[in-house]
């Protein structure tokens, strides 16, 4: 869950072409598309397709190249949209995370009378929405029954830890790129995370709690992090191929 941010925390970003470091302008919205998978986002220059993001960071979010487009496809934004339960509206969308390298909703932050019990606000997971249509996300009967308060529901995502604890699962990440291949087994990733741990104890730079912290996020989610290193190149030459095609045709 290492590339789940929220859209508020987009929203306002300096979005920078990585190749040129021109700039974009600021991120105005994250855009979703029929299916509710978020797939461009906008500045002032106009629509970027999400596959061209290469980083998300806390200041900037980068892509491959300056690629813009106009979208063949409906897009809205799930920014305040309804949620019914019951074909009776019950609340809006406050807030989602999304994962910036697929589109996918990993969550979303509910206001109205369905979150009352939780202060105002709630997490409703995606396994919990029937249907998402421009006018409102539908939930399942039994969805509120399964709701849970932001600092419960939302604790496994990193971009909901403390700043430490982001920078070393970003500095341990780094150097497990070069450890980790998608062939090793379970254990052999585990040891390897254990030797980077003890490795930054040692050094004595970093809050013990903090690397527990750090490490275990990236043992729990060995699998993932082993995907990620096939998807990333994907990304890149898809990105790249992209990019390619669209200074082709301006010429």
């Amino acid at each position: 869950m290492e590339h789940v941010i929220r859209r508020s925390r987009v929203i306002g970003l300096m979005a920078l072409d990585g190749t040129t470091a021109t700039s974009l302008g600021r991120v105005e919205e994250v855009w979703v598309d029929s299916q509710g998978k978020v797939s461009y986002f906008t500045s002032n220059q106009g629509y970027t397709p999400l596959e061209q993001v290469s980083v998300i960071g806390p200041d900037a979010l980068l892509t491959y190249a300056n690629v813009l487009a106009t979208p063949g496809i409906p897009l809205s934004s799930l920014y305040k949209r309804a949620v019914r339960l019951g074909g009776q509206p019950v609340g809006w969308i406050e807030d989602f995370l999304f994962d910036w390298e697929t589109g996918d909703i990993a969550a979303y932050v509910v206001g109205g009378s369905i979150a009352e019990p939780w202060g105002g606000r709630a997490v409703l997971f995606p396994e919990d929405v029937e249907t998402i249509d421009l006018e409102a996300v539908v939930i399942k009967e039994d969805a509120p029954q399964r709701l849970k308060s932001e600092s419960e529901g939302l604790k496994g995502f990193l971009s909901e830890k403390s700043q430490q604890v982001r920078q070393l699962v970003q500095r341990m990440g780094e150097r497990l790129k070069s450890l980790v291949t998608p062939q090793d087994p379970p254990e052999v990733v585990r040891v390897k995370i254990q030797q980077l741990r003890d490795e930054l104890a040692g050094a004595g730079r970093a809050d013990h709690h903090a690397l527990s912290e750090a490490a275990e996020f990236l043992q729990q989610g060995w699998e993932r992090w082993q995907q990620r290193l096939s998807r990333a190149a994907e990304r890149m030459q898809a990105a790249w191929k992209a990019a390619w095609q669209e200074l082709t045709r301006k010429e």
